[in-house]
């Protein structure tokens, strides 16, 4: 299967993992997912649910900073509409995600684990 250099046009489920993790895009989209589900207590504790918002959240992302870079430059047709609508179910997926950072229970093996970059 041939790896993406960037997200599709329109959404597609499972598009991250699709992504070429070579590109500047790829790793750009992971470490926003990485920081996400850092402040969601960590990947593992992520539901199905959340991992389908995220995956929706990173792609509203990519695509209004692509609308962005558009009417920055004027190399494309920019609908303020549309802009609006992908904002609002961003600022609305964000919600459901959640604004605050949940904190993750570690052992004391875990920091010396981290401690000694084992991890």
């Amino acid at each position: 299967m041939t790896k993406l250099a960037a997200p599709p046009e329109r959404y597609q489920r499972g598009f991250l993992t699709q992504l070429d993790q070579r590109t500047a895009i790829a790793q750009d989209l992971q470490q926003r997912f990485d920081a996400y589900a850092s402040d969601l207590g960590g990947v593992d504790r992520l539901s199905y649910a959340q991992r389908s918002l995220l995956e929706h959240c990173l792609f509203l992302q990519y695509w209004l900073n692509q609308q962005e870079q558009a009417l920055a430059t004027g190399s494309g047709e920019f609908d303020s509409g549309k802009y609006t609508q992908a904002l609002n179910s961003l600022s609305g997926l964000i919600a459901k995600l959640g604004l605050h950072r949940i904190a993750r229970e570690i052992s004391l093996a875990d920091v010396m684990a981290s401690k000694s970059g084992t991890n």
